[in-house]
């Protein structure tokens, strides 16, 4: 179907140029789904979009790159147009941003079959809402007439994969279709992608840095790092006896479901055969937990909820309310690791910002070292505030784009009136800084002059910054790379043992929710599904939700 022959891809600016692919060849064969896996920056998207010839103007491609005996390297923009999004489509990595945000969801998917097809209007919407019908969208009439803002992120992907199979494409490259999704939804947007791929023949080529999402799904697999190709094989072969240190950096990164390491290996870790495997044992873990649960809680929340009123107006009917928590009690205690995890809308970050005060409590007390935040004056407020801090999940938007790191992790040390100077605050982020694993330079640089990861760990600087006792960490791993992942979860725990901090760990992803808790809240529709020891719920789930999470996660082969 394709072959890429010794593909190098280059940027060149302010005279200098950048290879960032080298010298790679692959095949797809028909009705085969291949995954290429590597991190951030090892050119997987960089290789699709040389593909599809989207790359910008100051590229340099190499090589050749065949599809049905045509090089693409060598066509013009105008025979492009006819093949792509006809007979080779792509699902890009960010629906939101992929959707026009100012069109419908059925008009966008109209277009692409006007632009390819000569078809009436009322032919082509029929097509539309038979094309959502098929990628299990529900409401796909009434979907076809509402705009991306209205519909979730899982709904939107749906919408991206009605667009790609819209022409019947040979050949189908989805990047990253599931980074960041629930892992529900990213089950469903796996099994809908082989489902379509075994009706329509086509091929797939399948991008995430997800190594064990790629066996759910692929037969062969493509291993890039640093803009080569490291290893490739059959995706049993190759997670059975990886040969490579980076394969087997990707397979070992994540958390173990059986066995809880003290510390996650890295990339670094196996590519300088430096790997510590020592394990947090059941023993250890339970001396901890003796230790931790005999003391007085230093949160409890009790009967908690928080109620959204939406106005009615002409287009949407009457006033509605949302429970996004509905009474919601738990106890937390100092140095204990509380996970709380659920689907998209579950309440979890409601919850979260609820604590915080950035959200008022319908009903319910929040009690704080015995203390009731709900009634607190404003002096203690910002005491509290400075307590109990929130790591966020997009680092890049909770930094101000204008102000260097160093000032941006100062500026509230200032407001709370942590250390006597702008001297002693200064040589204090430093510090933070290298605890942090970043340089004293990073002082002086912008957020967009940092890696996904380099900012995540800037965010987890500012927190600490005000030596808070309580740590929220939102969804902080989700959009992560798996080693760059384990490193920020490495980091974490650290940071828990040498200042004591008690976390509240947000996410969907269990796999990672359970390695870092002692406890778990499963949500699901602002009320609590189930709460326990986290492995006790892991083995043991009482729910068919719980059930339904675990059994979402990737497993690998």
């Amino acid at each position: 179907m394709l072959s890429v022959q010794n593909l190098s891809i280059s940027f060149q600016s302010n005279n200098e140029i950048n290879t960032v692919v080298h010298n790679i060849s692959f095949n797809l064969l028909p009705q085969q789904i291949l995954g290429i896996v590597g991190e951030s920056g090892s050119g997987k998207s960089v290789t699709s979009l040389a593909i599809l010839g989207l790359l910008s103007n100051n590229a340099k491609v190499d090589g050749a790159v065949l599809f049905n005996d045509i090089d693409l390297t060598k066509i013009s923009e105008k025979d492009f147009q006819k093949i792509r999004g006809n007979q080779i489509s792509m699902i890009f990595q960010e629906p939101m941003s992929s959707l026009n945000p100012t069109l419908t969801c059925g008009f966008q998917v109209l277009e692409i079959l006007k632009q390819h097809k000569k078809i009436s209007n009322s032919d082509a919407k029929k097509e539309v809402i038979e094309l959502f019908n098929k990628v299990k969208l529900p409401r796909a009439a009434e979907i076809y007439n509402q705009y991306p803002h209205q519909i979730s992120g899982g709904q939107k992907q749906r919408v991206m994969i009605a667009m790609a199979i819209a022409c019947k494409p040979q050949i189908l490259i989805a990047d990253e279709p599931t980074t960041a999704l629930d892992v529900t939804v990213q089950k469903e947007i796996i099994e809908l992608l082989k489902e379509l791929q075994q009706e329509t023949g086509m091929s797939i080529i399948f991008i995430t840095h997800d190594l064990s999402l790629v066996s759910e799904i692929a037969n062969t697999v493509l291993v890039m790092y640093q803009g080569n190709v490291v290893e490739q094989g059959e995706v049993k072969q190759v997670f059975k006896s990886p040969k490579h240190n980076y394969t087997k950096a990707l397979i070992n990164s994540k958390p173990n479901l059986n066995e809880r390491l003290k510390k996650l290996p890295t990339v670094q870790n196996f590519m300088e055969e430096e790997i510590n495997n020592e394990v947090y044992t059941t023993k250890q873990r339970a001396e901890f937990h003796k230790k931790i649960y005999d003391k007085l809680p230093l949160l409890e929340v009790r009967n908690l909820a928080t109620y959204f009123n939406s106005e009615g107006s002409f287009f949407f009917g009457k006033k509605s309310t949302v429970k996004a928590v509905d009474n919601v009690s738990f106890k937390l205690f100092e140095g204990e690791t509380l996970g709380l995890v659920g689907e998209s809308g579950c309440g979890k970050t409601t919850l979260g910002r609820t604590i915080l005060h950035l959200e008022k409590a319908t009903k319910g007390e929040i009690f704080y070292n015995q203390k009731d935040v709900t009634i607190l004056s404003k002096k203690e407020l910002k005491k509290f505030r400075k307590e109990v801090q929130i790591i966020f999940q997009d680092p890049f938007s909770s930094l101000n784009p204008r102000i260097p790191v160093g000032k941006a992790i100062m500026e509230p040390m200032k407001i709370h009136g942590i250390l006597n100077s702008s001297k002693e605050r200064k040589q204090y982020v430093f510090d933070l800084l290298e605890k942090v694993s970043l340089e004293p330079e990073h002082f002086y640089r912008y957020p967009h002059e940092f890696s996904g990861g380099q900012r995540q760990r800037i965010g987890i600087a500012r927190t600490i910054a005000l030596k808070p006792k309580l740590i929220i960490c939102d969804e902080s791993v989700s959009a992560l790379d798996v080693s760059v992942q384990a490193q920020v979860l490495n980091l974490l725990n650290e940071l828990k043992q040498d200042f004591g901090f008690t976390y509240i760990f947000i996410s969907h992803d269990l796999a990672v929710v359970k390695y870092m808790s002692d406890q778990l809240v499963v949500m699901n529709k602002g009320k609590i599904e189930e709460i326990g020891d986290a492995d006790l719920i892991y083995k043991t789930p009482k729910t068919n939700y719980t059930q339904k999470l675990i059994d979402a996660i990737p497993k690998g082969i």
